[in-house]
């Protein structure tokens, strides 16, 4: 299937640019002000953009299941319905018709927003994941003593030393890694849309931080 990529907005992208100290510019590698991005790739080749393709092919693949599943069973339904035809009077098959005509609607329509929901469950997947990888992008740009962050869509020629995207790769999967414990897409809906995300470096095994004792007002 198609993957669904969603890049970072430009009103995000754009939060990264910023002036760096002079002191760090003078120790960074001179790149001419500018750092360039892969937003693309982002999503490709990390561990964390790589599980939200795998999850949302995979509920994709569940829901094309079910439908399958949903349409041979009113095949099979609309055959006996059918069969039945020159045994009831016209009142009463035509009761039974429109009944099984407004079913099939109701549930093309809960398939359909079953599929709406897993856009969305994607594209707040993908807003998460950039969202954490914005304060490593920064450290980075900064690390490079550049003054700006663009997308590689917008630049028509540049030196490969203003290229951050592999390094940036390097950095996510190191921190994020795959992005916790908590599933980002499902066709059940057992991924959150509204919760934020466990820590994505965070051990899943690990006990509860101990609770601060009561003190007396």
């Amino acid at each position: 299937m198609r993957r669904f990529v969603r890049i970072m907005p430009a009103a995000v992208l754009a939060a990264v640019l910023l002036f760096v100290p002079p002191g760090l510019a003078q120790e960074a590698a001179p790149t001419g002000g500018i750092a360039i991005l892969n937003q693309e790739r982002l999503i490709s080749q990390t561990l964390y953009g790589q599980r939200i393709q795998r999850e949302l092919e995979l509920a994709s693949n569940a829901l094309a299941a079910e439908n399958r599943r949903i349409e041979g069973q009113l095949s099979e339904e609309e055959l006996r319905l059918t069969e039945l035809r020159d045994t009831l009077q016209a009142e009463e098959f035509r009761a039974l018709a429109d009944d099984f005509d407004s079913r099939v609607e109701g549930i093309r329509a809960a398939q359909d927003a079953k599929a709406r929901d897993l856009q969305d469950q994607t594209e707040i997947a993908q807003a998460r994941f950039f969202e954490l990888t914005l304060p490593i992008l920064l450290d980075l740009v900064r690390a490079r003593g550049a003054a700006v962050l663009m997308d590689s869509r917008a630049v028509l020629l540049s030196a490969d030393s203003v290229d951050i995207t592999e390094a940036a790769i390097t950095r996510i999967d190191a921190e994020l890694g795959e992005g916790g414990a908590r599933p980002l897409i499902s066709l059940d809906g057992a991924a959150s849309a509204d919760a934020p995300d466990d820590d994505p470096g965070a051990d899943p095994d690990a006990p509860p931080p101990p609770i601060p004792p009561q003190t007396e007002p």
